[in-house]
């Protein structure tokens, strides 16, 4: 009895291990580039896949968690302004009950950052959420580092 009560727990974890799926809609990559010796561009690209998008920068109480980045406090640079990012598409969400704005398929943003020295690494965190037509994610964070040479 032990025996078959031991292959059936075996066979449900098994199955249950088979059906659960692991989402991870969205792909991140860092570059950078150099405008002079006191300045440079940081690009934060996310790359999503068909059918998924991600909130924009800002997004009204009561919403989805909207993207957003921190960036780790150094000698070596400071921000230059805010986040820049292309204009997101906007629709009406009825889980949230309102319009949010969201990218699709790629989207691209941008920190200007000053210089203090020749070369740095800008260090930080993006928080978003992804979700497509049936459900959402849970909020991620997706940390990322860049060199300025």
């Amino acid at each position: 009895m032990k025996k078959l009560t031991l292959l059936i727990a075996i066979v449900l974890f098994t199955m249950a291990g088979a059906v659960a799926q692991i989402y991870n809609p969205v792909k991140w990559s860092v570059a950078s580039k150099k405008l002079n010796d006191k300045e440079a561009v940081v690009f934060i690209r996310a790359t999503i896949d068909k059918g998924w998008h991600i909130y924009g920068l800002n997004v009204p109480d009561g919403g989805p968690i909207a993207t957003s980045f921190a960036f780790t406090p150094t000698k070596d640079y400071s921000l230059n302004g805010k986040v820049a990012a292309p204009a997101p598409q906007t629709k009406f969400e009825k889980a949230f009950d309102m319009n949010v704005t969201y990218y699709a398929k790629e989207v691209t943003f941008q920190q200007k950052v000053k210089l203090s020295k020749d070369q740095t690494t800008v260090k930080g965190i993006v928080e978003f959420m992804a979700c497509d037509a049936e459900r959402c994610l849970p909020p991620e964070e997706y940390a990322f580092n860049v060199t300025i040479k």
